[in-house]
C-alpha cells in the first residue's frame, strides 16, 4: 500500500464511500494490515454497506457536524481519513478540519483517466488537487512505464448497489431525520430516471445511427466539440464560475455565433449520466435560433465519444475529463473552469474563448505522455468501484 504509507497501528476513519461495498472491502483490507478502523455513516444505505462492529451513525443536524467531527478526530486520535468526493457537505467539513490538524486525507473520485482507473489523491481532487501546474515540471521527468489491467466497472453491480442504497435510505429515512444529501435523494425519482434512461438509450440508438458517418465524412474537421457535464457536477458548482450547464451553453453559443468561422459547426454531446435526467436539445436550439446559427449547431446524446473527439477542430469544456481525452488525441482544447490538466502546452491556457475559434494550438504530446504518466502514478488506481479491486490495496486484482 505504498500510496498511503504504513497502516499498522494507525487509526483510520472512513466516511461515505461510493454507493456499494467498495469502502467495506477497503475497511477489511486495512484491518488485515493492522489498522484500527472506524466508519461514520449518515443514512441507512451507509449502514447497510458497512461492517457493524465499527460503524458510528451520525444522526444529528448538519450544523452540529463540525463540532462532532472535530471532537471525534481528537478523541480517536485519527491518523488518516478516506472519503469519496471532497465537495459534499460532510466530507468538505471533515477535510478542512483534518488539514488543520495535519491528518492525512485521501479522496476517492471517478478516474481522471478512464475507463480503467479510479482516482485516489491525497489532500483533495479536481480543483483542490495539489498537482503541479507547470509544464517544465513534467517535461523534466523520465517517461513512466505504465501497465494497465482491463478494469471496467460492472454496470449491473453499480445499478444494483445504487438501487439498494437509495431504496433502504428512503425506506428508513426516519432513522436519520437530519441527513443532508448532496443531490436529490428520492428513490422514486431515481427509479423514474432509470426507466427513462433505458427508453432514451434505445431511442437515441435508432435516431442517431447515421450521425457517426456524418461526423467522419462530411463534417470531419469542420466542427468544434462541446462535451456537456452532468447538471449537478461539483466540477461546475465548486470549480468553475458557472452556476449551471445552461449558463455555459449560452456563453459558448454566443461566442461561437460572433467569433467562429462561418463555415464551421458546433457539436454538443450530452453526458450519459444525465440521459434520464436532462435533455438540453430544445434549449440549445432555441438559443441558437435567436443567434441566427441554428443551421450550424448539432446536438447528440450517445454518439461514439472518441469519434467526436478525433474529427473535431477543437474541444471546449468547463473541466471535464473528456478534455484530457481530447488532448490525448492531439485536439486543441480550451477549459473554462479549473481543471487539473489545464497546463500551458496541454491546453490553450491563457486563450480567451472568442480567440480560440480562430487561433488555437495543438497539445504537446510529449508533455501529455509525461503528465499522464505522473497522473497515473500519483493519483490513479487501476481498478473499479464496481469491479476489480485495485492491486495497490490487495497485492493483486480481486473483485470489489
Amino acid at each position: 500500500m505504498n500510496k498511503i504509507g504504513e497502516l499498522k497501528d494507525k487509526n483510520i476513519l472512513l466516511l461515505q464511500g461510493p454507493m456499494g461495498s467498495f469502502f467495506k472491502h477497503l475497511d477489511t483490507l486495512f484491518r488485515k494490515e493492522g489498522a484500527t478502523t472506524y466508519k461514520i455513516g449518515f443514512n441507512f444505505g451507509d449502514y447497510f454497506f458497512s461492517h457493524k462492529d465499527n460503524y458510528i451513525p451520525y444522526k444529528n443536524t448538519p450544523d452540529a457536524w463540525p463540532e462532532f467531527i472535530r471532537e471525534f478526530l481528537a478523541t480517536k486520535k485519527i491518523d488518516k481519513i478516506f472519503l469519496f468526493g471532497d465537495c459534499r457537505y460532510y466530507q468538505k467539513i471533515a477535510r478542512k478540519i483534518a488539514h488543520e490538524k495535519a491528518i492525512d486525507v485521501y479522496v476517492f473520485e471517478e478516474g481522471y483517466v478512464r475507463p480503467h482507473y479510479i482516482t485516489m489523491e491525497k489532500f483533495g481532487v479536481n480543483g483542490f488537487s495539489r498537482l503541479p501546474k507547470e509544464a517544465d515540471f513534467y517535461l523534466n521527468l523520465e517517461k513512466a512505464n505504465i501497465t494497465t489491467v482491463h478494469a471496467r466497472q460492472n454496470k449491473f453491480k453499480m445499478i444494483a448497489s445504487a438501487t439498494v442504497y437509495y431504496l433502504l435510505s428512503n425506506l428508513f429515512g426516519y432513522t436519520y431525520p437530519h441527513y443532508l444529501h448532496h443531490r436529490d435523494f428520492s428513490a422514486l425519482k431515481e427509479f423514474f430516471y432509470g426507466v427513462r434512461d433505458l427508453w432514451r438509450k434505445g431511442l437515441y440508438k435508432v435516431i442517431e445511427r447515421d450521425y457517426e458517418k456524418l461526423i467522419t465524412h462530411k463534417l470531419s474537421k469542420k466542427y468544434y466539440f462541446v462535451p456537456l457535464q452532468t447538471h449537478n457536477d461539483f466540477q461546475i458548482l465548486q470549480h468553475s464560475h458557472y452556476g449551471s450547464i445552461e449558463k455555459f451553453i449560452i456563453e459558448v453559443l454566443e461566442s461561437f455565433a460572433f467569433h467562429a468561422p462561418k463555415e464551421c459547426y458546433l457539436l454538443f454531446k450530452h453526458h450519459p449520466v444525465d440521459r434520464g435526467r436532462k435533455n438540453y436539445h430544445n434549449f440549445i436550439m432555441k438559443q441558437a435560433e435567436s443567434l441566427g446559427v441554428a443551421e450550424r449547431i448539432l446536438v447528440f446524446h450517445d454518439i461514439h465519444l472518441p469519434t467526436c473527439l478525433q474529427h473535431a477542430i477543437g474541444t471546449v469544456t468547463i473541466n471535464s475529463t473528456v478534455g484530457l481525452s481530447a488532448i490525448g488525441y492531439g485536439i486543441p482544447t480550451l477549459t473554462l473552469g479549473n481543471a487539473v490538466y489545464d497546463i500551458k502546452g496541454l491546453t490553450n491556457k491563457g486563450t480567451r474563448l472568442h480567440q480560440f475559434w480562430r487561433h488555437h494550438t495543438a497539445p504537446d504530446l510529449a508533455l501529455y505522455e509525461k503528465f499522464r504518466g505522473y497522473l497515473i502514478e500519483h493519483t490513479q488506481l487501476n481498478g473499479s468501484f464496481y469491479g476489480l479491486m485495485p492491486k495497490e490495496f490487495t497485492g493483486q486484482h480481486k473483485s470489489a
